[in-house]
């Protein structure tokens, strides 16, 4: 099976250049393969019943990968972590957990957005436990979607002031979560995004040989992961 692996596109109407390139990249898949979106897919998300244009012509060209027999999975990321099974329902996604093991060629592949591993960031860990609880999502969806807009956006304001004062360091993952959740998951191969940081780095861990795929964000460059008989990066552009 041909698997490909994307992460952190933040596709949004004021970067026509990276909704080209992810319009691209959906027509050069091959028939029959499985796409694995892991997380940020938009660049922001407040509720499935708040849809744009955007959104639907989106959800059209991912649904219309299923006539030439692509499956698409999905992980929320930490930018569209309120997209839920009603707009995956309209794209044709499958929405996995923030943790998920794939068999691939006999090893276990784990897959993840990545923000769970930046446990240094203990501010961002503290606001993340707080935005993923059910009951303040639920009452977040009854507000009017002006007032979600303007929430969202004051948010994503704050979070670039914040990130702009903290090191580069603690914004990364953090190796000793990595090395424990790899173990805890008996995983050979993880794949994640989040930071911004492509990388590909070999490592023994307990005295096995485990690999870390780190995708890019697609401000900078379009990459992704392809896993056939070996698992590598490659870049659209």
């Amino acid at each position: 099976m041909l698997r490909y692996f994307i992460a952190d596109i933040h596709l949004n109407e004021s970067e026509p250049e990276i909704l080209a390139y992810f319009e691209r990249f959906l027509q050069q898949l091959p028939d029959h393969c499985e796409l694995y979106i892991l997380g940020d897919l938009f660049d922001y998300w407040i509720g499935d019943d708040a849809i744009t244009d955007l959104h639907i012509s989106i959800a059209n060209q991912i649904k219309s990968l299923t006539r030439r027999g692509i499956r698409t999975f999905f992980m929320v990321g930490n930018r569209d972590f309120l997209l839920g099974k009603n707009y995956a329902k309209l794209s044709g996604m499958t929405l996995l957990p923030d943790i998920h093991i794939i068999t691939h060629q006999h090893k276990r592949l784990m897959i993840m957005h990545g923000d769970l591993l930046c446990t240094d960031d203990k501010g961002y860990q503290r606001l993340r436990r707080i935005l993923h609880c059910g009951l303040l999502q639920k009452l977040f969806g009854f507000l009017p979607v002006w007032v979600r807009n303007k929430i969202a956006a004051r948010m994503r304001e704050r979070s670039q002031r914040s990130n702009a004062n903290k090191s580069l360091q603690i914004m990364d993952v953090n190796q000793k979560t990595v090395d424990e959740i790899m173990l805890h998951y008996q995983a050979d191969i993880l794949i994640h995004g989040h930071t911004h940081r492509p990388a590909h780095i070999q490592s023994l861990l307990e005295a096995k040989n485990v690999e870390r795929f780190v995708l890019g964000a697609w401000h900078d460059k379009a990459d992704y992961v392809v896993a056939d008989d070996t698992i590598i990066m490659l870049k659209l552009r």
